[in-house]
């Protein structure tokens, strides 16, 4: 395999590793967003004896909704619970990291392989000037 083919092979490899980080940081900012949705955002439930309940968000209640819960005939304190949120949380940390080190790994041997293909170059050039220089002077 001649080096421009490697080279091109290279870089189309690491094309693709900084594209699958790139979509592991989408996914962890997918997940940020559903724990955002889960503790931001007001919901309904729906208990079995009765109808509907409005809910306030689970960051911003007061009192009974996130505190007493059901031995107060509350239902909202079990229809989205902290843990879940978290463990969205919790999940979205590893993937971030992966994606963050993936997105660093592929972006990095991109510009070091047009780095060391510009340097390639440069000492053509410099050979090419050395024997023209030569050649003038001989």
């Amino acid at each position: 395999m001649r080096s421009r083919e490697y080279d091109l092979e290279f870089r189309e490899k690491s094309a693709r590793i900084r594209d699958w980080g790139a979509c592991l940081l989408i996914l962890a900012g997918l997940l940020w967003g559903w724990c955002a949705v889960l503790l931001l955002t007001d919901y309904e439930v729906e208990p079995r004896y009765s109808s509907t309940k409005e809910c306030e968000a689970r960051l911003f209640t007061e009192g009974g909704t996130a505190n007493e819960g059901v031995g107060a005939q509350d239902y909202c304190a079990n229809e989205r619970d902290w843990p879940e949120a978290l463990a969205v949380l919790g999940l979205s940390i590893p993937v971030a990291l992966v994606g963050t080190a993936l997105v660093t790994a592929g972006s990095v041997s991109r510009r070091m392989s047009g780095h060391a293909q510009a340097m390639r170059e440069l000492d053509r050039l410099a050979e090419r000037r050395a024997k023209e220089s030569e050649q003038s002077q001989g």
